[in-house]
C-alpha cells in the first residue's frame, strides 16, 4: 500500500525526527499535500525541501500544539497524522504544567480534532522512557512488547509521554463524524542518533573541553540499543502504509511497537565513543566516581534543588533517575513491528555510523570547532584526581546529559514541540 494522493500532517516537523520523516515522505510517496506543524518553522527548511517535493504541496502551520483552531485548520481534509511533537525535559528545568500542557493536553486536543475532521489514521511517536527503567534499575535485555516489567516512572517527562501514549492508543476505534473509525498506534523508538542530533554535538563539545576525551557517565555493561534516525523515520512510513490495509489496520490499532535496528548494543557512553572516535576522541576508562557515590551525590543535588527552589532557580545537572537510566541494561527487539507492519531497518550499523561521524566531521570543520589532538589523549587519561572529577561532574551541561529523542532539539525546548525521543534523548 502507498500514501499516494493523501494529505498528511506532521507535527514537530522541524524536529530531529520530524524533519527526516518529512523528507522521506516527499522522496518516497506521491502525496497530494504534506502539512508541517511546528511552533517555529525555519524558512531554510522549507527552501531545502524544493529539490525533493516534486508535485506534492508543502503547507506550513506555525503555532502552538494547544491551539485548537490551528489544529482544526491543519487536520481538515487530512487522512493521516504523524504526531512527533513533544516537549523534552528530564532535569526538571520545565514546569510540570507546561510539560503536561504540551505533551498530554496537546495530544488530547489533536486526537479530538482528528475525530472531528475525519482523519482516519494517527501515529504517535512515543519514547523508550515510557517503558523505564524503573528506579531499582532492573534490566531488560532484548525485551519485547510482552515482556513483564514493574515500572514506576519518576521523570515528569516520562509520565507525560506515558499518559499521552495511553490516550492515543485508547482512541483507536473511535467513531469519526463521517461514520468511519480512527486507527491509532504508537512507536517507541530507542535513543535516536544520526546527522542532526544536537546531543552528540554536546558530547563532542564536552569532550573538547576535556582535552578531547569523552566523559564516561555509564558503565560498560549497561547496554542499550540505539536506533538510527533514518530507520526510525522509515518505521513511521511503513506503519502509515500498513494502516491503509484493512487487515493490518485491525491488527495494529491500539498497539505500541518498539523501534530499534541492528546497531550493536552498547552503553550510552561507549556509543558516543563509537561515533566520535573517528574524529580522534578518546574516552575515560571508568566513570569519574563509583556509581553508589554518584547516586548519593545526585540525591544531595536533588535535595539542594528543593531547598533552594523558593529563593533560587537551580536545576541539578544530574539526578538519580537519570543516573539509573544511564547505568541500566535496557534493550528491545523490533520483531513485532517487523511482523505486524513489515518494518525492517534500511541502514546497517556501518553505514549509520559513517553517516553520523561524517556529519559531525563536517559540522566541526564548518563551525571552526577545534579538531581533537590525539597527542593529548594519553595525558588526559592520566588525570584521575577526585577534585578534577568533581569539577567535571558539576560542569556537565543539560545538553550532554540524557533523558530523551527524537527525539531531539533540546534546550530544554520551550514548547517548541520538537520530536523526542525519544527525538531520542541525550546521553
Amino acid at each position: 500500500m502507498t500514501l499516494s494522493g493523501d494529505v498528511c500532517v506532521v507535527t514537530g516537523a522541524c524536529g530531529f525526527l520530524g524533519e527526516k520523516l518529512v523528507r522521506l515522505l516527499l522522496e518516497e510517496e506521491k502525496l497530494a499535500e504534506i502539512r508541517l506543524l511546528d511552533r517555529n518553522i525555519q524558512s531554510e527548511l522549507i527552501q531545502s525541501l524544493d529539490d525533493c517535493k516534486g508535485e506534492t504541496k508543502v503547507s506550513v502551520f506555525e503555532g502552538d500544539i494547544r491551539d485548537r483552531e490551528l489544529l482544526r485548520r491543519a487536520c481538515r481534509g487530512a487522512a493521516l497524522v504523524f504526531h512527533t511533537a513533544s516537549l523534552i525535559d528530564v532535569i526538571g528545568a520545565v514546569e510540570y504544567s507546561e510539560l503536561y500542557g504540551v505533551n498530554v493536553k496537546g495530544t488530547q486536543l489533536l486526537l479530538e480534532t482528528c475525530i472531528q475532521e475525519n482523519v482516519a489514521s494517527f501515529i504517535y511517536t512515543s519514547s523508550i522512557e515510557v517503558a523505564g527503567p524503573n528506579p531499582q534499575g532492573d534490566p531488560i535485555i532484548n525485551g519485547n512488547e510482552d515482556t513483564p516489567y514493574s515500572s514506576c516512572l519518576k521523570f515528569r517527562y516520562s509520565k507525560t509521554k506515558q499518559e499521552a501514549e495511553q490516550i492515543s492508543l485508547q482512541a483507536s476505534g473511535e467513531l469519526l463524524r463521517n461514520g468511519g473509525q480512527l486507527a491509532t498506534c504508537a512507536l517507541r523508538p530507542m535513543y535516536i542518533y544520526g546527522p542532526g542530533c544536537r546531543f552528540t554535538l554536546g558530547h563532542m563539545r564536552d569532550g573538547i573541553h576535556n582535552g578531547n576525551v569523552l566523559l564516561r557517565t555509564s558503565r560498560r555493561e549497561a547496554k542499550v540499543n540505539p536506533v538510527y534516525v533514518g530507520n526510525a523515520a522509515l518505521a513511521h512510513l511503513q506503519a502509515a502504509r500498513a494502516l491503509k490495509d484493512s487487515q493490518k489496520r485491525a491488527v495494529m490499532g491500539g498497539n505500541f511497537y518498539y523501534i530499534s535496528d541492528d546497531t550493536p548494543p552498547v552503553s550510552y557512553s561507549d556509543f558516543n565513543y563509537a561515533v566520535l572516535s573517528p574524529l580522534g576522541f578518546g574516552i575515560q576508562e571508568r566513570p569519574i566516581l563509583p556509581f553508589p557515590l554518584l547516586y548519593l551525590l545526585s540525591f544531595f543535588m536533588e535535595l539542594l534543588h528543593v531547598v533552594l527552589r523558593p529563593f533560587l532557580k537551580f536545576t541539578p545537572p544530574l539526578n538519580r533517575q537519570l543516573l539509573t537510566m544511564l547505568n541500566t541494561p535496557f534493550s528491545f527487539s523490533y520483531q513485532k513491528a517487523h511482523r505486524d507492519f513489515g518494518y525492517s531497518p534500511r541502514y546497517d550499523w556501518p553505514e549509520a555510523q559513517k553517516r553520523t561521524s561524517d556529519w559531525k566531521k563536517n559540522k566541526t570543520t564548518h563551525s571552526g570547532t577545534p579538531q581533537p589532538d590525539p597527542g593529548r589523549i594519553l595525558q588526559i587519561r592520566a588525570r584521575g584526581k577526585l577534585r578534577a572529577g568533581l569539577q567535571k561532574l558539576f560542569l556537565f551541561s543539560p545538553l550532554s546529559l540524557p533523558p530523551l529523542s527524537s527525539h531531539q532539539s533540546h534546550q530544554p525546548q520551550q514548547a517548541s514541540h520538537k520530536d523526542d525521543e525519544d527525538d531520542g534523548f541525550p546521553l
